[in-house]
């Protein structure tokens, strides 16, 4: 049996598209293996968002392609993103790489794995295998999961309900390596989501490029909702399932209709991710976001009516071309402003073939550095503020499992999804559990398990 290691750079959805590959793989008599020494094929997911995930899955391939040298049988692979992007470039740099597996093309894997295999088995000749072509219907083959891998029931599962981005951000190449929007069947991700909670899980997330856009031009709006919001009521109806949760949108999906699901739908989890990569409308606009500062404050007022316990999550690019000193701080003020639960801060690097790559006034690496450390101190000073309150409060957690890295503790997540640790044992896995909080630090609460009301 061959045995398979993974390794994926990038987002939730980079990482449920390797999930859906390994139980492929698996089903085709694969292993799938966490030990990338005795594997016997190394695939690369990568990502194209950020140079830094570019260069970091470049560089482990060159130290693979040295390795081959003295394991020669050893298969060498690309997928996701990059792949799309780069293509037959990536086997012309490194001769030895044998596959290259675009965005639409990921359920093709198991097949391409077998044909090297077998000619490799007959002593052809094997040329690399390139494949980044567009699929229709290609949305609908990441379905299958990976569940409990270690020999631990796995609680919280993620789903794909669609591929593409048609937004076009001036910084952003995945509309060009994800291509346009194609969405499941509401009928089929229900389907999905009750086949994982027949596995154990509790907790489901909806992925998409803008998960938002869901379904937008072949199921449209029906009674004034958006066919996202149609698909939140029919996953809140699956019986078994305890909390959902959804990501990554676009500021302008959160229509009314959205924003009330908040209020109405008992399973959605009280946290809306709200992107809103710069506090600037002059940068906004160069930014091709579509929304202003003043819309967006809009948007975090009506959702903090609509749900009181609701916790507000952002990304923030810092210099971004043409950024001026002015254009930062209005940011840092917005981030003060909102107070958000979490953000993602990024230092803005180019893409190639994407608009914001050839414009004037490119902020210095030193200036971004810099700046990324002003957010990050106002990110994390609020983010301590707003823990500390809850010290001495109980809350619900969904335990997802045990920690190594915070003493070995049991660790769940709130419906805000904070993180807490506790003294626990495997009895509690799967549970949705109340915790008293003892303390807090920026990123994390530690608390006790025991009979607490909520």
């Amino acid at each position: 049996m061959k045995r398979v290691y993974i390794k994926t750079y990038g987002c939730q959805m980079n990482e449920r598209d390797s999930e859906a590959v390994a139980a492929m793989l698996r089903d085709r008599g694969y292993e799938i293996t966490s030990n990338e020494t005795n594997a016997d094929v190394i695939l690369l997911n990568t990502c194209s968002v950020r140079d830094l995930a570019e260069r970091k899955a470049i560089g482990k391939m060159d130290t693979l392609v040295w390795r081959k040298k003295r394991k020669p049988e050893l298969v060498l692979g690309y997928m996701g993103c990059m792949a799309q992007s780069r293509g037959e470039s990536l086997t012309k740099k490194q001769k030895t790489v044998d596959l290259v597996v675009g965005t639409q093309r990921f359920h093709h894997v198991p097949e391409y794995l077998d044909q090297v295999f077998a000619a490799r088995k007959d002593d052809e000749q094997v040329e690399p295998i390139i494949d980044v072509a567009e699929e229709s219907g290609s949305e609908s083959t990441i379905k299958d999961h990976v569940l409990g891998t270690n020999g631990d029931r796995q609680v919280v599962g993620f789903v794909s309900i669609m591929q593409g981005c048609e937004m076009f951000c001036t910084f952003c190449i995945v509309p060009y390596t994800r291509g346009s929007e194609r969405s499941r069947p509401i009928a089929e991700i229900v389907d999905e989501v009750c086949r994982l909670v027949d596995q154990g899980v509790k907790e489901v997330t909806l992925l998409g490029q803008i998960v938002t856009s869901y379904g937008r031009k072949d199921i449209g709006k029906k009674n004034g909702k958006s066919a996202f919001v149609q698909l939140l009521e029919a996953v809140n109806e699956v019986k078994g399932l305890e909390r959902i949760r959804f990501t990554a949108p676009h500021p302008k999906g959160f229509g009314d209709d959205l924003v009330q699901a908040y209020a109405e739908l008992p399973k959605l989890c009280e946290l809306a991710h709200l992107p809103i990569q710069s506090g600037s409308n002059r940068i906004l606009k160069a930014m091709n976001r579509g929304y202003t500062r003043e819309w967006y404050l809009r948007v975090v007022d009506k959702l903090r009516a609509a749900q009181p316990r609701i916790a507000i999550n952002t990304d923030v690019i810092v210099g971004f071309p043409g950024e001026t000193e002015e254009d930062f701080e209005e940011t840092a003020a917005l981030m003060r402003q909102v107070e958000f639960d979490q953000a993602y801060i990024f230092k803005y690097s180019k893409r190639q073939d994407t608009p914001a790559a050839d414009m004037a006034d490119q902020v210095s690496e030193r200036e971004k550095e810099r700046r990324n450390q002003v957010l990050l101190e106002i990110l994390n000073a609020g983010m301590a503020r707003a823990n500390e309150k809850l010290v001495g409060q109980t809350v619900e957690i969904l335990v997802e499992g045990r920690s190594e890295k915070a003493g070995k503790r049991m660790f769940g997540r709130t419906r805000t999804n904070k993180l807490v640790f506790f003294d626990g044992s495997e009895r509690h896995r799967g549970r949705l559990l109340p915790v008293r909080i003892e303390r807090a630090t920026h990123i994390a609460l530690y608390g006790e398990a025991g009979i607490y009301s909520l």
